[in-house]
């Protein structure tokens, strides 16, 4: 039986707020949609007080960015960046096109073909999220897309030059200085200075998830990346000081990312409400994460592994760490998160940097019916057939009477054309 020691908002509360991101989301497309540019800059002024003249960077602001780092910035910048690159190809490697003879003359195949541009939002705000370049323009590279274009927003009144120079490096042919809803819209409907994409990715905040939400369908979409959730499955043998700086790691994101513990221990429980008070009284961001603790955190005691495994595929996290004894057996039965970390040894922080995963990943239980973004996402499988004539006439005699059980007689006809010149025709 699971107790809860620590709860978050009620799903009353959620759903209410959710109600007011819709609508105001809702308004700002129907507006850009309809006045283009001139919206755009509107939101662009009311949300970041940014109204340059021109939002996209030429190549000289480009270079002048990446010339302002240091020689360790971009070193490091490289050093995440092949290990992002090196994993997407090996993805990419294990994706292949197909075809077969599943009958004799009948020939069936597929083929995974890019869509042919792509825009990536890069996070801003509070914090200039780096990573997010390598992680959507980097994998969109690797599998193919013709055109890459990519957003973020000023910070502090100005241009992010290590982002501006992640984006550059990870290979976006337009990068523009633009953020929130107002870039989203702007890159799937296109404006008179933006031409639409096909699809768009990255994380964003509640607003960023929503806009992508409803735009589903004009674009396409890699999933709902909303405000960032993180959960620690513990035992006994798992120490307060390293879940607590684990939970508070994800929670400086934002006032709203959940954080939660499900463990087996009583006394880790309530150490580590304990420390996560402690760790809030030296942790430089604290003014976000004691809010995103005290509104989202949840702490559950359960009574056996098992149990664990049940509530965490019902909360179905974005990064789920496991600090138990034996965390194979988690990787061996849990089925709904976003990414897994497993053992002491690594974290959510080396997932959302550097090691060489993807961190734009599901949230808001998103993960009971996707995984992360990856370069399959930028992946049509479109598939084909062809048949020799004799085969044609074989399927169609087949095919002639299970149009007519479901009563299509135009699909009927289709086939016994077929079958009429290159059989013969069955009997009635």
């Amino acid at each position: 039986m699971t107790t809860y020691i620590k709860w978050g908002k009620s799903g009353a509360q959620q759903q209410d707020e959710d109600r007011k991101v819709r609508d105001i989301v809702e308004g700002i497309i129907e507006d850009i949609r309809t006045n283009g540019d001139i919206a755009v800059r509107k939101y662009s002024e009311r949300f970041d007080n940014w109204s340059p003249s021109s939002f996209r960077l030429t190549d000289g602001q480009i270079d002048e960015a990446i010339a302002s780092l240091p020689a360790g910035v971009i070193e490091d910048i490289r050093f995440a960046q092949r290990q992002i690159r090196n994993f997407a190809r090996r993805q990419r490697e294990s994706i292949s096109d197909i075809e077969v003879e599943t009958l004799p003359g009948v020939i069936l195949g597929h083929k995974n073909i890019p869509v042919s541009s792509a825009g990536c939002y890069i996070p801003g705000g509070r914090y200039p999220m780096i990573a997010s370049a390598h992680m959507s323009i980097i994998t969109a590279r690797v599998a193919g897309v013709e055109r890459v274009i990519a957003c973020t927003p000023p910070i502090r009144g100005g241009i992010p030059a290590e982002t501006v120079a992640a984006m550059k490096m990870a290979g976006a042919d337009e990068i523009y200085i633009l953020g929130g809803v107002q870039a989203v819209v702007a890159m799937a409907v296109g404006t008179e200075t933006m031409a639409a994409v096909n699809m768009i990715v990255g994380p964003g905040n509640a607003y960023v998830a929503e806009a992508k939400r409803q735009l589903f369908g004009r674009v396409g979409i890699d999933l709902f990346a909303g405000p960032t959730e993180v959960l620690i499955i513990a035992d006994e043998t798992a120490d307060a000081e390293m879940v607590a700086c684990d939970i508070l790691g994800q929670a400086e994101h934002g006032p709203t990312s959940p954080g939660a513990l499900i463990t087996t221990s009583r006394q880790l429980a309530e150490e580590t409400l304990v420390e996560i008070e402690r760790q809030l009284g030296i942790l430089p961001t604290a003014d976000v994460a004691r809010v995103a603790w005290r509104d989202n955190g949840m702490i559950l005691l359960v009574e056996s592994e098992e149990e664990a495994v049940v509530e965490a595929d019902r909360l179905a996290y974005e990064h789920v760490e496991v600090l138990t004894r034996d965390p194979e057996f988690f990787l061996n039965r849990l089925k709904n998160y976003g990414a897994l970390f497993l053992g002491p040894e690594t974290n959510v922080a080396y997932g959302d940097k550097v090691i060489g995963t993807n961190h734009i990943l599901p949230t808001k239980n998103a993960a009971t019916y996707t995984g992360g973004l990856w370069v399959g996402k930028f992946l049509k499988t479109c598939t084909y057939q062809k048949c020799t004539k004799e085969a044609s006439a074989l399927v169609g005699e087949y095919a002639m009477r299970l149009c007519k059980l479901e009563g299509f007689m135009g699909h009927r006809e289709q086939a016994a054309l077929r079958v009429r010149r290159y059989g013969h025709v069955p009997a009635q």
